[in-house]
């Protein structure tokens, strides 16, 4: 018999560096907002607007982006977004006002809202039902690593080219990306010249389709029995509940994604050669653990079957954990205490990550863009509200301290939501409430 092929970790792999750029992109902002701040006389709550900005557009095209994504394929719908987004990151670094740098933002936003849901969706067509949440944390765990990683690149960048050097020189390095995701992917396995059957086969679990049907036809023939998605997605307790915890890590992320570099400079008075180096921490601790929870959370599903201790346990107890590690923070006046612990809430925080996307494909596997796309919405209205509320909490008290007590708060929400009304075991999938409408017309 032949081996199979695994070009399936080479489709990853493509979806690992677009999320390297992405974030990149999308953070760089925070490095750049005292500089921007200083040349058009910005405020804290102005320079919260600003960073908040990507959240609108993201909200807007996020879930649109889903539902594109489950009708066009992944391949087109990241072709297009990578280009938009280069453009909108180049173009910042020529912003002449305030409103043109606000309106970047937005588009940078609208541009990059499609890239989870066409993840997630080409993570379901290539992946076993096994190896998802390994595929998805070996995609996510860029996040974090493009956070650590981008914080230097970033800031040495705007220290010999300015802030508007670095936004020029990241948009022309978004470009080279396109190419290799035009030339080496397709939507399905079945019409990929590096995949031969017997890693067809592992991927559909023997119910192969004819490599001879195009991808229309073939996400038509998917789609075909979808019934009632609407109503399944806003009325799921799991989907809610895991949607409303991935606001409450998206809350997270963004929070520390764009005021920990003033945090650390207004609360220590580091300049930004220290921020870069010290932000590495947090973001490099979140990729290992982000890393080692996929792996962790598939091992568990293949021992015991059970998506509850799979998937939702690892939510809840991250999210503890990273509520627990904000109290410190707020009360300590010692760098050394506050990176410790800084970096274990946001290492906790991002972990369960790839549970989040994996629950989507385990529930809505038929329209897994689309409820990504759902989700992802409540991501990105975090998005606009973290830094934005952030930011007026800094200037009405002239302290993070309200605004670490929020984390906390929000952290704790979340765990009583996944506690209890996340439970995917007992959740009906998609297609289980489509063969039940389907006999209740009989």
């Amino acid at each position: 018999m032949k081996t199979a092929t695994k070009y399936r970790w080479a489709i990853i792999s493509l979806l690992f560096a677009i999320t390297i750029i992405n974030y990149i992109d999308r953070s760089a902002i925070s490095y750049a907002i005292p500089d921007i701040s200083k040349l058009f006389h910005l405020n804290a709550a102005q320079s919260g607007m600003i960073l908040g900005a990507f959240g609108v557009g993201y909200m807007i095209m996020t879930f649109f982006g889903g539902i594109w994504v489950d009708r066009s394929g992944a391949r087109s719908v990241l072709l297009i977004s990578s280009l938009l987004w280069s453009l909108s990151i180049g173009l910042t670094g020529l912003a002449v006002s305030f409103t043109m740098i606000y309106v970047m933002r937005i588009l940078l936003g609208v541009a990059e809202g499609p890239n989870f849901p066409a993840i997630n969706r080409a993570v379901g067509d290539w992946l076993h039902k096994n190896e998802r949440a390994i595929a998805l944390s070996n995609s996510l765990v860029a996040v974090p690593l493009a956070l650590a990683i981008g914080a230097p690149i970033v800031t040495g960048l705007i220290l010999k080219t300015s802030w508007r050097g670095m936004f020029i020189i990241l948009g022309i390095l978004g470009l080279i990306w396109v190419p290799l995701w035009f030339f080496l992917f397709r939507d399905f396995p079945e019409h990929s010249k590096h995949v031969n059957e017997a890693e067809l086969k592992h991927i559909r679990e023997g119910q192969l389709q004819s490599r001879q049907l195009d991808a229309k036809t073939m996400r038509r023939k998917q789609s075909h029995s979808v019934r009632g998605l609407w109503k399944f997605l806003f009325s799921n307790p799991t989907l809610l509940a895991n949607d409303w915890s991935f606001f409450v890590f998206g809350y997270y992320l963004f929070f520390f994604m764009t005021w920990l570099p003033s945090f650390l400079s207004d609360q220590y008075h580091l300049d930004l050669t220290s921020i870069g180096l010290f932000s590495i921490l947090p973001w490099l601790l979140a990729a290992i653990l982000l890393w080692a929870v996929g792996y962790l959370s598939d091992a568990i599903l293949k021992k015991t079957g059970s998506l509850r201790k799979a998937r939702s346990h690892p939510i809840w107890i991250s999210q503890l954990l990273a509520a627990a590690c904000i109290i410190p923070v707020i009360y300590t006046h010692n760098l050394a205490v506050t990176l410790i612990f800084v970096s274990l809430a946001v290492a906790f925080g991002m972990s369960a990550n790839s549970t989040f996307y994996a629950i989507n494909v385990d529930v809505a596997r038929e329209r897994t863009g689309t409820a990504l796309g759902v989700m992802d919405t409540f991501f990105a209205i975090a998005g606009f509200v973290a830094p934005t509320i952030t930011g007026w909490v800094v200037t009405s008290t002239g302290s993070f301290r309200g605004a670490f007590w929020l984390l906390a708060i929000l952290a704790i929400s979340s765990v009583l939501a996944v506690i209890f009304f996340h439970r995917p075991d007992h959740s009906r999938q998609l297609a289980r409430v489509e063969a039940q409408e389907d006999q209740q017309s009989l």
